[in-house]
């Protein structure tokens, strides 16, 4: 893989690219939930968790976004005030943004539809989260802490390779949807969606980083 660091991309470009993504990424994770028909795996945790604990979607998911700026500094062995105050600055906005979508999309009856049209519109919300991620992630000005993660494991431990990233940052909520199940909690947000999420995702964001806005690489690489 070779990645440019000297690309000029004006600042307007950037933020246009960055507001493109959140866009993208909030509406893919709202589809999956709002569809039940399995959401990403982080997604999916959440949901579960907020069945366990008297707590909304969206604090559940900041929950999770706090836990994984502290996961961050362990792996990269430092604490980044910069980095860190970025996470943050991206986790709480987005994940009440995805809530507000959730409710958007709940007016308009999609689960009605019929089960072939929910389980396609299911898998293009994965599709529009990994297209999402690729987008910003390239553009590396602020993260998700998930997102940050799977970057950071990206580029330190496999290579460049955004499938096995993929794979290998998906162990916590995995672990979190095995606590949940082990408190007698129902699993919901799992179905094809998850699966297709877990095989895929990575996949997906390897793939838009070539074919959505290709003349934009992997900026700020220094900082991983």
């Amino acid at each position: 893989m070779i990645v440019s660091r000297k690309t000029k991309i004006s600042a307007a470009r950037q933020v246009s690219y960055f507001v493109i993504s959140i866009l993208i990424n909030a509406l893919g994770n709202a589809l999956t939930v709002t569809l039940n028909l399995g959401s990403a795996l982080w997604t999916a945790s959440a949901v579960n968790l907020s069945h366990l604990l008297p707590l909304s979607l969206a604090v559940i998911m900041a929950a999770e976004g706090v836990g994984l700026v502290i996961l961050n500094a362990i792996i990269l062995g430092k604490i980044e005030w910069q980095r860190i105050a970025g996470n943050l600055l991206f986790v709480f906005p987005f994940s009440f943004l995805i809530g507000r979508m959730v409710v958007l999309l709940g007016f308009l009856h999609i689960t009605g539809l019929p089960l072939l049209v929910r389980i396609i519109l299911d898998i293009l919300g994965i599709v529009f989260i990994g297209i999402g991620i690729s987008i910003y992630q390239r553009l590396n000005i602020i993260l998700h802490p998930a997102d940050d993660f799977m970057q950071i494991l990206r580029f330190k431990f496999c290579r460049g390779h955004a499938a096995w990233a993929q794979l290998l940052s998906f162990t916590p909520p995995i672990m979190l949807l095995i606590l949940t199940v082990s408190c007698g909690v129902p699993l919901a947000a799992i179905n094809i969606g998850t699966l297709f999420a877990l095989l895929f995702q990575g996949s997906v964001v390897g793939i838009a980083d070539k074919v959505v806005f290709p003349h934009l690489p992997h900026l700020r690489l220094g900082m991983n």
